[in-house]
């Protein structure tokens, strides 16, 4: 007994290495310095991080027979008309009072631009975020070309109920039927499976107070947010009067707002024009708060008792139940959102994704939304069995974002884990959180 909890310390252990790893031993500053897209944490390009290492092969004498995925919507558009319009409307009042400067005046005619592309197109999923999918379908396929490459192969795809959603499943599969002409693909996206796809907590009477817990953590994300937002010297870039500034802009929310639109124009494949207007400090400060959102609302954050990720164990359950059902060669994909992705990693504590951080200042050192939850971000696992008995041991590897990860798991075999081992761990694991 002592010897299987080592084994499973150390596993524990490499997959926070693992994921502080994926960090190229710099701080997220200077990761955002060479490449301020980054700071769109959650909403940065999937193709903008380093493509994976080759994969290992199969041991010997075992085959690929099931693939089964959760993967997040591709880039999109930003979700609210306040997003693009606050903004525009801020700064075409300063202009009307004279109190823009000649590169205010530029600023807005680039941010009015951009609005205009946005009608009707909220929350849509952008030309970029199909490419994605496109990239993600056709080496998936490159990668298991012994599994996609079966004749008639089944293929089970279902997707939230989102639009941006259900094409981003379209824009993966095309890929796969490219691959297999012969493969029986079956799309589906119906409220019926929102249980495991996007599961929403109970809201309104009856639903019970809201968590203490929660308040209080994201009061503490708002209150860290402002104090590390410094507007003033981007007042000075864009207004000829200061006072006029102080009396009608709420400056915090514009700069926010103006740099929410310049870092989403990677989503459109769009130029970096209006991220010149921010330091690599300023966009570190202000990335820093999404970054605490996410670790405090879906992650395995001290603060709310670890339990936020559970809120999807309903995902992980179906993962487990339908590979229990699989005997022949087939494909389950599942696309959604970064709200489920994350509480995935986090259940199943891959790479070390489930790391506590009691001190929120320290966050930055183990937990960086860009590089967990970037659009088009997509958790794998692919099941191997022996070729000559297909009923023996079977092994399952996890691929997170295409690279292959870390389980809390004992092994000798990595990237290889016995699925045995695995199940009866996430069991147990969903056991405690009924």
């Amino acid at each position: 007994m002592k010897k299987i909890i080592t084994c499973l310390m150390l596993a524990g252990a490499m997959g926070a290495q693992a994921q502080i790893a994926r960090f190229s031993g710099k701080s997220a500053l200077e990761e955002i310095a060479a490449d301020k897209f980054l700071a769109a944490g959650n909403m940065t390009d999937y193709d903008r991080l380093p493509r994976p290492a080759a994969l290992t092969p199969a041991p010997k004498g075992y085959e690929v027979y099931y693939l089964s995925h959760y993967g997040r919507h591709g880039a999109r558009y930003l979700l609210e008309e306040n997003d693009y319009a606050m903004p525009v409307k801020t700064l075409r009042q300063a202009k009307f009072a004279g109190k823009l400067t000649p590169l205010g005046d530029k600023v807005l005619a680039k941010l009015d631009s951009m609005q205009k592309t946005t009608k009707d197109r909220l929350g849509d999923l952008t030309a970029a975020g199909q490419r994605q999918h496109h990239g993600i379908g056709k080496r998936m396929a490159q990668n298991f070309p012994e599994l996609f490459k079966t004749p008639n192969l089944p293929i089970h795809s279902v997707a939230t109920t989102s639009i941006r959603a259900i094409l981003s499943m379209m824009a993966e599969c095309e890929e796969l039927q490219a691959a297999n002409p012969s493969a029986r693909i079956y799309n589906d996206a119906s409220k019926a499976d929102m249980n495991y796809m996007n599961h929403q907590q109970q809201r309104g009477p009856g639903a019970g107070m809201p968590n203490m817990k929660i308040m209080s953590a994201m009061q503490k994300q708002s209150a860290m947010s402002d104090s590390l937002k410094h507007p003033e010297r981007l007042m000075q870039q864009l207004f000829n009067d200061q006072h006029w500034v102080y009396l009608n802009v709420t400056t915090g929310q514009l700069m926010s707002k103006i740099a929410d639109i310049a870092l989403n124009m990677q989503s459109h494949d769009g130029d970096a024009e209006l991220l010149e207007l921010f330091t690599p400090q300023e966009l570190h400060d202000l990335w820093i708060s999404n970054n605490l959102y996410w670790y405090l609302m879906y992650s395995n954050a001290p603060q709310t008792d670890g339990k936020q990720p559970w809120n999807q164990k309903y995902l992980l359950q179906n993962i487990i139940e339908t590979a229990d059902t699989v005997t022949k060669p087939q494909v389950s994909l599942r696309f959604g959102h970064d709200t489920v992705v994350l509480p995935l990693l986090c259940m199943m504590d891959i790479d070390g994704s489930a790391v506590q951080v009691d001190d929120l200042n320290e966050l930055e050192n183990s937990f960086r939304s860009y590089h967990l939850i970037p659009t088009g971000c997509n958790v794998q696992l692919v099941f191997y069995r022996p070729k000559k008995n297909k009923d023996g041991e079977k092994l399952v590897k996890v691929l997170f974002n295409e690279r292959e990860s870390h389980l809390p798991i004992a092994t000798d075999t990595w990237p290889y884990y016995k699925w045995k081992d695995v199940r009866e761990y996430y069991l147990n694991k969903l056991a405690e959180h009924k």
